[in-house]
C-alpha cells in the first residue's frame, strides 16, 4: 500500500506498507522490490535504494523467520527514509548479542533454507545511518532504521513525491 500526504511542516512524505506473517518468505522479497521500485521511480541515488532495499528485506525476514506477525512501514521525506518495523513475537533476548555477525536464533528448518545466518541486524545497521531497536521478551519488537538523504539525494524526492 502506498500513501502520499504532506507533514505538519508541508514536506510531501510517501508512505508504503507492508503486512508480514510468519513464514511468508515471498512477501520478504516482494516487500524489498517494491520498496526499491518505489525510490527508484523517485530518483534517489542507486547506493541509497540498494541499502534501503536490504534494511527492509531483512527487517521483513526477520519478522517471517521470528514472529507470528508484524508489519513493515517505509516513511519517505525529502530528509530522510524510516523503515519501521514492528513484530509480535518471541522478543531479543539479548540485543547486543543479536547484533553480533554470525549469531542466530533462527530454526534449523529455516537454516536449512539458506536462511537465518545471523546476518540480518548487522546488516540493517551497517545501510542505516541510526538505528533503534525496542524488544520485550515474550511480546515482541520494534526496530526503526533512519536513512539520511542529503540535498542531492532528495533533489528528486520533494518533486517527485508530489506527483506519486
Amino acid at each position: 500500500m502506498t500513501e502520499l500526504h504532506q507533514t505538519a511542516v508541508n514536506k510531501p512524505q510517501l508512505t508504503l506498507r507492508f503486512k508480514i506473517d510468519e513464514k511468508d518468505f515471498l512477501i520478504a522479497g516482494e516487500s524489498a522490490s517494491k520498496t526499491k521500485k518505489a525510490l527508484q521511480q523517485l530518483g534517489l541515488k542507486q547506493e541509497i535504494v540498494k541499502n534501503i532495499a536490504i534494511i527492509v528485506y531483512e527487517a521483513a525476514m526477520n519478522i517471517v523467520i521470528h514472529a507470528t506477525h508484524g508489519k513493515i512501514k517505509i516513511i519517505i521525506v525529502p530528509d530522510k527514509v524510516i523503515v519501521l518495523s514492528e513484530d509480535v513475537g518471541e522478543g531479543i533476548p539479548d540485543i547486543e548479542l543479536a547484533m553480533k555477525e554470525g549469531y542466530s536464533t533462527a530454526p534449523h528448518e529455516v537454516r536449512e533454507m539458506g536462511f537465518g545466518a545471523g546476518m540480518g541486524l548487522p546488516n540493517i545497521k551497517q545501510c542505516s545511518n541510526e538505528l533503534d531497536i525496542k524488544t520485550t521478551v515474550g511480546s515482541g519488537t520494534t526496530l526503526t532504521a533512519t536513512i539520511y538523504l542529503n540535498p542531492a539525494d532528495t533533489k528528486q524526492v520533494e518533486t517527485g513525491a508530489m506527483y506519486v
